[in-house]
């Protein structure tokens, strides 16, 4: 194998490191325990959203208008 082959392994493994960091990242937030009431207006958030969503921390109407970071 010379340098450049090598090169590329090394680079699609750093590839596929980060990949599978991000999707634990992703499953850890999913994971995360929410809230009862919306952290922006105060309302309850709807059980069918806290059960679609376990980590969500604003309601669906909160979220919709941008005012969280999509949860």
């Amino acid at each position: 194998m010379n340098i450049g082959e090598r090169e590329i392994e090394l680079a699609e493994q750093r590839v596929l490191q980060e990949r599978e960091a991000a999707i634990a990242r992703a499953r850890a937030a999913l994971a995360g325990v929410g809230a009862s009431d919306c952290r922006v207006c105060g309302e309850p958030i709807p059980p069918a959203r806290r059960a679609a969503l376990p980590s969500a921390t604003t309601c669906i109407d909160c979220a919709s208008d941008g005012a969280s970071e999509g949860r």
